[in-house]
């Protein structure tokens, strides 16, 4: 279900996007007002200084805003959403920024139907897993 504060959070995320190559392009520009009126949030309080960009969007305020979007655990919906809105907007001027770039390589590594996804308790556990058996190979072999 898509409720009002995840439309604003996803709208939130896309203009961060828009601005993590330094600049909003004009057709990006376009999108957001077009997608912010679509679902009825360009004069929320909270969206609209972005939207009008009153106010800049750091590179690391926009990761922020995708993990908390996202969380933990994405659902495929979610994640397919955000996929599906950037995608959208980074191509709407035809060309992709390096850092653009960088966006959609770090979502890709959070994409909740990949095999190599893994929850960060499994990665610790399983680097301590490793060094455990390394340090039981060289108690055997010293």
């Amino acid at each position: 279900m898509v409720t009002n504060s995840n439309v604003k959070q996803l709208l939130k995320i896309l203009i961060g996007a828009a601005w993590i190559d330094g600049k909003v392009q004009a057709e990006e520009r376009e999108y957001l007002y077009k997608v912010a009126k679509e679902y009825g949030v360009a004069d929320d309080p909270e969206i609209k200084p972005l939207l009008y960009e009153l106010k800049a969007v750091s590179a690391d305020e926009c990761y922020s805003w995708v993990e908390e979007y996202l969380g933990d655990r994405p659902s495929p919906e979610d994640y397919q959403r955000l996929i599906e809105a950037l995608s959208a907007l980074i191509y709407s001027d035809g060309l992709v920024d390096t850092e653009e770039a960088k966006l959609l390589n770090r979502l890709q590594l959070l994409d909740p139907s990949s095999p190599s996804q893994q929850s960060s308790s499994q990665k610790v556990l399983k680097a301590i897993q490793k060094i455990y058996r390394r340090w039981i190979n060289k108690q055997f072999t010293d």
